[in-house]
């Protein structure tokens, strides 16, 4: 069926309600946005499925919800896992709660049995609801950060882990094959909770969730000594953060959090914000304002569904900065790795992970203290999924895992990033310099002291629509058969295809294989030991490059970062414009 014959199905038949035929009789006249609305259906990748709002099979909407819904649903079937039930939560975005509705209606209509929060929740909280419910699969209705316009449906497997690549294949395999949207009828909210096909949980799981993450301490009487006195100002950024974040800080001690007024309630039109991602400086904004007359020198937020924890804090010349997600990794890295040491409780089979585009320095950490490092594919998915492959079987004892792009996990009770967690035991770290007379920002110097000093960065090109999809696959195949041997200074000492699954040793020509699932991503390392990683988002219409460098100063890294990116840029911008 072509994008024409999509798109008068849509705009003409009843199965489809009111709202969505008039918002698409509106378009009539608009060849361009038709065919965006309808060329391709929206595709369920390796976590889910992630689009714009809107009517059209390339949207996300309640009947392309339900048609994720109900391939998940006939998976769990396939894999028996239909009887155990599903745990379903959302965030603040619109739609969020009627998509959540419709995925447990489907859910019910298949004799699936769903628990369904009663209001908006963290995603970390709904990879502990699948876990403390033995449930067979979850799902949370949630775009993470990304802009307003958007909403995504997430999977999870019945150990709370966002879905790997074979079990996201088989689910995506199960929602190709449902080709006919008008077929799926779920039953109505009353019928599935007549039958006990739908019960509404919170408060019980909420407990629950708050007791494991405090399981994560190390050291509780810091923070009941300094959470007296110090002042955490916090911002959900309109988020699902709001309660869980303060509730957890005020239980450890912190009496004096003060959370931004203007970003506190729910809001789906991010309305403070431009883009409500914690990685930009420009959404603490208000909150940097508040910190000045409140004389704060540490501020938190959250993403909106709070898996992502960003944060900011003064340095010494009385400038706020944003501190990287790699740099906070590595503080909290440092922090549970020496009080474990300190107190004679590391594991002799302790393991960290990260993902490749992750910072280098959490290596130097991990050495320093003994401990095993691993690395894995970009995705908190990979992490969870080592988690269950080690620490589950008791081969080994998880301790942290992290991402450059602000995920964090430590404890075992979740199996996805979790802000409340890293927040918790951010506001540790912080006492745990209070009681050393330092700041954040010098517990940073003093990690690049002992261990080097290393900065990474991010590019991201934004290439929407069908156009900029074939130029972003463009520019990796160029850079895949036509790779220089150099940029500029900066002499290629290996590269790192996953795609193709090898690594090619440039100074004699050998390969080795990579012992990671394939996936469209090139990894360069140089000789100088700095190194560079490109591939396509899998959740947005971009393409990111990231960067790490080493050096003998703070001053010298920034601008040897600066010289890198210039070079890599001047070969990679070309392809894509």
């Amino acid at each position: 069926m072509g994008f024409r014959e999509s798109y008068d199905l849509w705009a003409n038949n009843t199965y489809f309600d009111e709202d969505t035929r008039n918002e698409l009789l509106s378009i009539k006249n608009n060849e361009k946005e038709i065919e965006d609305r309808f060329y391709k259906d929206l595709e369920f990748g390796t976590g889910g499925m992630r689009g714009v709002i809107g009517a059209g099979t390339n949207r996300i909407n309640k009947y392309t919800v339900r048609k994720a819904a109900q391939g998940f649903a006939n998976y769990l079937k396939n894999q028996g896992l239909s009887e155990k039930g599903v745990a379903i939560a959302y965030d603040s975005r619109r739609g969020s709660k009627e998509f959540a509705l419709e995925t447990a209606l489907v859910m019910a209509s298949n004799g699936i049995k769903a628990y369904l929060f009663d209001d908006l929740r963290p995603t970390p909280e709904l990879s502990f609801a699948v876990r403390y419910l033995n449930c067979g699969g979850g799902v949370v209705i949630t775009a993470s950060h990304n802009p307003k316009e958007y909403n995504g449906f997430k999977a999870y497997r019945s150990d709370g882990c966002q879905l790997p690549p074979k079990e996201a294949d088989a689910v995506t395999c199960e929602f190709n094959a449902v080709t006919d949207i008008t077929s799926i009828n779920p039953i109505s909210y009353e019928e599935a909770i007549e039958k006990g096909l739908i019960e509404m949980i919170g408060k019980n799981i909420d407990d629950a969730y708050i007791q494991e993450i405090k399981k994560a301490q190390i050291n509780p009487d810091l923070c009941i000594k300094y959470g007296k006195d110090v002042k955490i100002i916090y911002t959900p950024l309109h988020g699902t953060g709001n309660k869980p974040v303060r509730r957890i800080l005020k239980e450890i001690g912190f009496e004096n959090v003060y959370v931004v007024p203007e970003q506190e309630h729910p809001d789906p039109e991010f309305s403070t914000v431009d883009y409500p991602n914690p990685e930009e400086k420009s959404v603490f904004e208000i909150a940097i304002n508040m910190a000045k007359k409140e004389e704060v020198d540490l501020i938190i937020g959250t993403d909106p569904d709070a898996d992502r924890m960003g944060v900011v804090v003064k340095d010494d010349s009385g400038e706020f900065i944003t501190l990287t997600g790699n740099q906070i990794g590595c503080l909290i890295l440092e922090y549970i790795l020496s009080q474990k040491k300190e107190k004679g409780e590391l594991p002799e089979n302790a393991f960290v992970v990260k993902t490749i585009v992750s910072s280098e320095l959490a290596r130097k950490i991990t050495e320093y203290y003994n401990v095993e490092l691993l690395d894995v594919l970009t995705g908190f998915k990979f992490i969870g999924e080592k988690i269950g492959e080690l620490d589950d079987t008791g081969k080994k004892k998880f301790l942290f895992g992290f991402e450059e792009s602000y995920g964090y996990l430590a404890g075992t009770h979740a199996r996805d990033k979790d802000a409340v967690v890293a927040t918790m035991l951010l506001a540790e770290v912080y006492a745990w310099y209070k009681s050393r007379s330092m700041n954040l920002y010098q517990g940073l110097i003093e990690l690049f002291n002992k261990y080097g000093f290393v900065k990474e960065g991010i590019d991201a090109f934004t290439l929407k629509g069908k156009e900029g999809l074939e130029k972003i696959s463009n520019a990796m195949e160029t850079m895949r058969e036509k790779s220089p041997e150099s940029f500029g200074e900066f002499k290629v000492s290996s590269i790192y295809d996953y795609k193709k699954g090898y690594c090619l040793n440039l100074s004699d020509g050998t390969t080795s294989e990579i012992n990671l699932p394939k996936s469209n991503v090139l990894y360069y390392k140089m000789v100088s030991g700095d190194w560079f990683c490109i591939r396509p988002s899998g959740t947005e219409p971009k393409i990111k490059i990231y960067y790490g460098i080493s050096s003998n100063s703070l001053e010298n890294a920034e601008n040897k970062l600066s010289k890198f990116k210039n070079e890599i840029l001047n070969v990679i911008r070309p392809l894509l414009d």
